[in-house]
Formats: C-alpha cells, sequence, structure tokens
C-alpha cells in the first residue's frame, strides 16, 4: 500500500500533467487561429492587387496569388522548413549560414507534445508556412502587369524554397544573425525584414530587370498615372490584411500569453493607425490632394514597421514607429517614379522601405534600444539586403536567358487575362 506522500506525490504530478496540457492545448489553439488569420491575408493581398491595376489582368493577378499559396506550402513542406531550421548548420560549417535537416516532414518529432509549450510541430509548420508564402506575395504585386506567368512561378518558386528559408534560418533558426555580436544578436520579432524586406529586396531587383508597363512614364521620364480599376476593392484587401496582422504578430508571440499577446496587438493596430494618418497628411500636404490610395498603403506601411519590435514598443512608440513608416511610403513611392522603377501597388515603399524603418527602430525605440542594437540592425538589414538581391539576380537572369521575362508589348495592351490565360474576368463588361 502507498503511503499518503506517495499519493500526494503523484496527485501533484498528475495535476501538473493536467495544467501543462491544458496550457499547451489553449496556446496551440491560438496559434492555429493566427495561422487561419494570416492565411487569411492572402485573400486581402489578391484584393488589393486586383483593386490597384487594371481589369485586363485580373485573372492573371488571381492565379499567380492561388499558385504562390499553394506551391508555397508545398515547397515549405518538402524543402523550405528543414531549410529555415536545420538545428545544426550541417552544410557550410558550424556557423549558423547553411544547414539542412531532410526532406520532408518529421511525423516522429510531431507525435513528441514536448516538441514546445506553445504549440505543437505540425503547427508550427503550418504558421511558419503562411509566412514564407507572404514572401511571394509582395512579389506578386509589384511585377503585375507585364511578367510572364511561366517566369514569375519559377522565380517564386524558387524563392519560397530557397532564399527565404536560407535567410529565416539566420535569426529565427538560430543562425549567426541570431548571436551577431558577442553581446547583441539581430531582433526581428515578426519579419519587417525577415519577411517584409526578403520579399521587397526581391521585388526591387525584378522590377529593375523587368522594366516600366507601357505608358507609366512619358518621353521626357515623368511618371504618368495608370488608374486602378476598384478602389473599394482594394480598400477592402487593405482592411483585411489589417485584420490578418492580428495574426501575423499576435502569433508571433508563440504563444497565448495574456500579457505578451495584448501588447502585441495594441502595438500593431496603434502603428497601423497612424501609419495610415501619417501618410494620408503627409501627402495631402506635399500634392495638395487626399490620396485615398496614400492612406492605405499608410496603413500597410505602419503595419509592417512596426512588426520588428511590436511585442518591444510601447503605445507611443509604436505611433511614431507608425506615422514615420506612412511618411516612407509616401516618399518611396516618389523616389521610385523619379528612378522610373514601376511598382503598381506601391508593395516595395510598403514592405522593403517601411520594413527596414521597422527593423532600424528597435535600435532607436522600445525595450532593446541601444547603440550597440542599432548597428546589429543596421549590418543585418544590409547583409540581408545583399544576399537577396544577389540571389534575386541570379535566378532572374536564369530565367530570362531561357524562358524570357517579360509579355510582348502586344499582350500586355490586350491584356495578361486573354493573353496568358485566354479567358477574362467580367464576360460582361468590357476590358480597357
Amino acid at each position: 500500500m502507498k503511503r499518503p506522500t506517495e499519493l500526494e506525490q503523484e496527485k501533484k504530478e498528475q495535476n501538473h500533467l493536467t495544467k501543462t496540457m491544458e496550457l499547451l492545448t489553449t496556446n496551440n489553439v491560438w496559434m492555429m487561429l493566427c495561422a487561419a488569420l494570416v492565411f487569411f491575408m492572402h485573400l486581402g493581398f489578391s484584393f488589393l492587387e486586383i483593386g490597384l491595376t487594371r481589369q485586363k489582368n485580373t485573372i492573371n493577378i488571381l492565379f499567380k496569388n492561388f499558385f504562390i499559396i499553394t506551391v508555397g506550402l508545398i515547397a515549405y513542406c518538402l524543402i523550405g522548413f528543414n531549410l529555415m531550421y536545420p538545428g545544426d548548420f550541417n552544410i557550410i560549417g558550424g556557423n549558423g549560414i547553411l544547414g539542412f535537416a531532410g526532406f520532408g516532414l518529421d511525423a516522429n518529432v510531431a507525435s513528441d507534445l514536448s516538441y514546445n509549450e506553445g504549440y505543437t510541430y505540425w503547427t508550427d509548420f503550418l504558421f511558419q508556412g503562411m509566412f514564407a508564402a507572404t514572401a511571394g506575395t509582395i512579389i506578386s504585386g509589384a511585377v503585375a502587369e507585364r511578367i510572364k506567368i511561366n517566369s514569375f512561378m519559377l522565380i517564386v518558386l524558387l524563392y519560397i524554397t530557397i532564399v527565404y528559408p536560407i535567410v529565416g534560418s539566420w535569426q529565427w533558426g538560430s543562425g549567426f544573425l541570431y548571436s551577431l555580436t558577442e553581446d547583441v544578436g539581430f531582433y526581428d520579432f515578426a519579419g519587417s525584414t525577415l519577411v517584409h524586406s526578403v520579399g521587397g529586396w526581391g521585388a526591387l531587383v525584378i522590377i529593375y530587370l523587368l522594366g516600366a508597363r507601357k505608358g507609366k512614364f512619358d518621353e521626357s521620364g515623368n511618371p504618368l498615372a495608370i488608374p486602378g480599376s476598384n478602389i473599394p476593392l482594394s480598400a477592402a484587401g487593405v482592411l483585411i490584411l489589417w485584420l490578418g496582422w492580428f495574426g501575423f504578430n499576435g502569433g508571433s508571440v508563440l504563444s497565448a500569453d495574456p500579457a505578451n499577446t495584448s501588447l502585441v496587438l495594441v502595438t500593431t493596430c496603434l502603428a497601423a493607425a497612424a501609419g495610415g494618418l501619417g501618410a494620408a497628411l503627409f501627402s495631402g500636404l506635399l500634392y495638395k490632394n487626399l490620396d485615398i490610395t496614400m492612406f492605405m498603403n499608410g496603413v500597410l506601411g505602419g503595419l509592417v514597421g512596426i512588426t520588428a519590435g511590436a511585442d518591444q514598443m510601447g503605445p507611443t512608440e509604436a505611433i511614431i514607429i507608425g506615422i514615420i513608416g506612412g511618411v516612407i511610403v509616401v516618399l518611396g513611392v516618389a523616389l521610385l517614379d523619379k528612378c522610373k522603377l514601376d511598382d503598381p501597388v506601391g508593395a516595395i515603399p510598403v514592405h522593403l522601405f517601411a520594413g527596414i524603418w521597422g527593423t532600424l527602430a528597435v535600435g532607436i525605440f522600445g525595450a532593446s534600444a541601444s547603440f550597440d542594437q542599432f548597428m546589429v540592425q543596421l549590418a543585418s538589414v544590409g547583409i540581408v539586403g545583399l544576399f537577396c538581391v544577389i540571389c534575386t539576380f541570379i535566378i532572374v537572369l536564369i530565367v530570362k536567358a531561357f524562358i524570357g521575362l517579360r509579355v510582348s508589348e502586344e499582350e500586355e495592351s490586350r491584356g495578361l487575362d486573354i493573353a496568358e490565360h485566354g479567358t477574362g474576368a467580367y464576360g460582361d463588361f468590357s476590358i480597357r
């Protein structure tokens, strides 16, 4: 017969196990909900891109976005996840540069519920897979209306499968950026650099090599407006993205911890609001016109800006970061026009320029702010940017050499829906 003390000990252990499972269940449910919200963001990206471009390219845009989420998940399952979280960096030394844990997901690891107190192995993959697809979606918007669909699919496949996971491994996979110096490591809470800037760098290189849409610049190089086909639809897309960001940043807490999660959601929301107002007011002062597209992209710029340090900032700091992010978006659009680079949806100002700002802001504001942290953030931005630019140049030039990059002028004029897909999106409406 067991002694009372033994029975008490067993009871304590059983209670501890029950509480542990309850905590895991709560955290995991929250993470699955966040994964669903990030998935929902792809509808927002689709709406935004469709609304800011011409209706003759709607099917093409939808096809690209469906391709990104489908091929992104499969490629991330087969290669990307284990490239991003390799454990040991076994390909290039043990210095955190390149590693690979093998092809496919590991059911044996997944069966161990002690994998993480915040989520299961399967939930981890699903949540991270949604992030991987987002990087490809950023590229889609910037290259809209003139890239060959086959070229786009191949470029995005390679980018999601190889480039994005390698960069992610350097920080989130505990690679060399995680401890860049002896005392300070690179910090990117939810991906201002590791997701948004990675996609933005790729987009910048591609639009440089691709060239502007026909009619975007006059003979003197001055930018000409090419109005979007459905601004209300793009507005719906922005609001969906704002909602999805609750999962994007909130899920990056990696648990349902009430204090951290609540703070992250508040800073995320405040930065979005401040970014929209900052962009709207600044563009109004600059151009004497209250531009709704600047307002919308300013919201997104604020969201991207806060993503690197959402858990490090207070409300006032989040507002400042958002305002500056919105202003950067407006200036970024002007800079691209001056450089004769055509980005139909403003993806590069939003994701690259605001992403860089948000990454640097971690060293200026919040709990981790210091000169050393700022310098590490700056160095990491440069390292990631250089790697992405080199990889994108290599990928795009190879694709261009073998299958070409851009559709013909005739196909562009007709619209990619007819040229690439043989059908239009609105059967009873004219195509302009």
